[in-house]
């Protein structure tokens, strides 16, 4: 029986696609990212050849994967060429240059790149240097990036400059996506649903409504919800402190029925008065 034409197309592609996602895990992410020479023109001809294939009913399948593992290994072997060898690594993926030193533009360097002025200005305005006389040095990688450092009088000023310590910042926690919380992401954060409850119920957000929820390195939950018309209530410090105060006390009455201790007892119900006290006489200035 033989297969119909449209049908032997959809076999042979879905074939491919599975084949050349398999080669490309092989070659590793650089091959998504920065390309050498090598895999620049690999990957060209790999995917010509998977359309030949895919289309070319007449030609045989079988040699165009024979064709396709060829091209792969290329790439491939020159890579690890290139991680034993500095001289093999120059000349399979380049070296950076020089295209600016001491505020001017090395014309000959600049030349034979094969780059005009127009576009080193283009990159340079993409690193928010738009001087040639503010730059101290540009370097123009092997995989066409161009990076920049500018004069020390055009830097911005930092924290080490003004000689200030400042806390190491904290990759942001998604703890809830989708309407639904990431335990382990709000475990890594050092909080606890108790807490996204009251931080909830401060921005008067239920959390079925919320898109993607995310913890910043302070400690600070900020929502972006489903129905972006709807308008967030605006931080309220004072009213922030109340609450706090008040799941402290709860908090303090909570641990006061769960101890068996007679003196923890104690001192749990004897905090929690206090901070009633504290917040009956304070409260009329913390609502706002």
């Amino acid at each position: 029986m033989d297969i119909p034409q449209w049908l032997n197309i959809i076999i042979r592609s879905s074939i491919l696609v599975f084949i050349l996602f398999l080669l490309t895990k092989w070659l590793g992410k650089k091959q998504l990212s920065h390309l050498s020479f090598f895999e620049y023109i690999a990957g060209i001809t790999i995917g010509s050849i998977a359309a030949e294939v895919s289309t070319g009913l007449e030609t045989n399948f079988f040699h165009g994967i024979y064709s396709l593992l060829v091209w792969t290994a290329i790439p491939f072997f020159a890579g690890m060429l290139a991680i034993k060898s500095k001289k093999a690594r120059n000349i399979i993926e380049g070296k950076s240059t020089v295209v600016i030193k001491d505020g001017k533009i090395q014309e000959e360097t600049l030349t034979k790149e094969k780059y005009s002025v127009d576009e080193l200005l283009e990159l340079l305005r993409k690193k928010n240097a738009f001087q040639v006389a503010d730059v101290e040095f540009a370097v123009l990688e092997s995989n066409g990036d161009l990076n920049v450092l500018l004069k020390k009088e055009k830097q911005p000023l930092t924290p080490a400059d003004l000689q200030m310590d400042v806390a190491p910042e904290k990759v942001p926690q998604t703890v809830i996506l989708e309407g639904e919380i990431v335990d382990s992401a709000l475990a890594a954060s050092g909080f606890t649903r108790a807490w996204l409850d009251v931080e909830l119920q401060k921005l008067n957000v239920a959390i079925d409504n919320v898109f993607v929820g995310q913890i910043d390195t302070y400690g600070k939950l900020t929502v972006d919800i489903f129905d972006d018309k709807i308008k967030l209530p605006q931080s309220k410090p004072r009213q922030s402190l109340l609450t706090a105060l008040k799941k402290c006390q709860a908090d303090f009455e909570s641990y006061a029925l769960q101890t068996d201790s007679a003196e923890a007892k104690d001192m749990y119900n004897r905090n929690a008065k206090k901070l009633q006290n504290i917040i009956k006489k304070s409260q009329y200035l913390l609502n706002e």
